[in-house]
Order: C-alpha cells, then structure tokens, then sequence
C-alpha cells in the first residue's frame, strides 16, 4: 500500500478546512494517499482521540498522523495505539483545562510542531514545553493560531517532513 497521511481538524474547523486543504495537494505530490477525519459530532477531545484510534486503515507503508489545534492533541494519544512513522503537529492544543491527558506523550520516531508566537488560543509555550519533554522538532513563526499567513513555508516544511518520513531518515 501507499504511504498515508490522516489529519484531524481543529475544534470548530471543518475536516476540509484552510490548512488541511492547502497541506493535501503537498502530501498527495509527494505519492501519499490522504484522509482526513470527521469529528464535527465531538467537541470532546478525548472522545475524537478515540475515534481515531479506533479506525483502521489497513497497511500503508509509512502512516503519518497530522493535526491541527485540538487535532495535534488528538492525534498524539492516537499514537499510542496506531503507532504512526510521523506527527505533524499545527499550533497543537496541550495543556489546556477539560483534556483528559495532561502530559501526552508521542508515539512517532519523527514528530514536528509548527506553532505561532501570537497564538492567543493555545499559548506557545505549550509548543515549547511539548517539544522539550518529546525532543520534538519545533519550528515558531511570526504567525497567530490559525497560522494560515504561514501557510506557504509550513507546506515547505511539511513536503520535506514527508521525505524525511518516506527515506526513514532520522529527525532533522
């Protein structure tokens, strides 16, 4: 099978939002097959880690798992059980009030973390803190949560994450 890449949106994101919609066409360039998943339904972030811990997704070669906000938290406790190659990680939301798991740890030999130093919804130092503990790559961008006026250079970053990811090559 194909490499594949599963995004999990944001709190009040669509599954096809802005960062999703512009990462696909990179990761599908790049020879990865794409899904993102629905959790419109959930606002309860443990509730969607379990979702997505409990889809299958058959056998791809390598599995990256790539989040946005609530979907970065998300996707690190689903790492844990669907054991990805790779976390790509946007403004993730950690250490906040109300998520069950208050010090999540990744499962992933490659984890990156792209996060804004104007994020007034999830403080940078929780970028900061996550990538110190995990030992994370952490890129910082003169950007707000949504991050979208970064968008470009994240693609950037995200089309050699995935190389990175496919050759097996050890973190940057």
């Amino acid at each position: 099978m194909r490499p594949l890449i599963v995004f999990s949106h944001g709190k009040d994101a669509p599954p096809w939002g802005k960062k999703i919609s512009f990462l696909a066409p990179v990761a599908r360039e790049a020879g990865w097959d794409v899904h993102s998943v629905d959790y419109t339904d959930l606002p309860d972030p443990d509730e969607r880690a379990a979702r997505l811990r409990s889809l299958d997704f058959g056998s791809p070669s390598r599995l990256v798992l790539a989040g946005s906000s609530m979907g970065g938290y998300v996707s690190v406790l689903a790492s844990e059980r669907l054991r990805p190659d790779g976390l790509f990680l946007m403004a993730p939301a950690f250490y906040l009030p109300g998520y069950g798991n208050g010090d999540p740890r990744p499962f992933a030999r490659h984890v990156h973390i792209c996060s804004g130093w104007n994020d007034d919804v999830v403080p940078v130092e929780s970028s900061i803190r996550f990538a110190r503990a995990t030992r994370a790559e952490l890129h910082l961008f003169n950007s707000d949560h949504a991050l979208w006026d970064v968008l470009p250079a994240i693609g950037l970053l995200f089309s050699a994450f995935l190389r990175q990811v496919l050759a097996g090559q050890p973190s940057f």
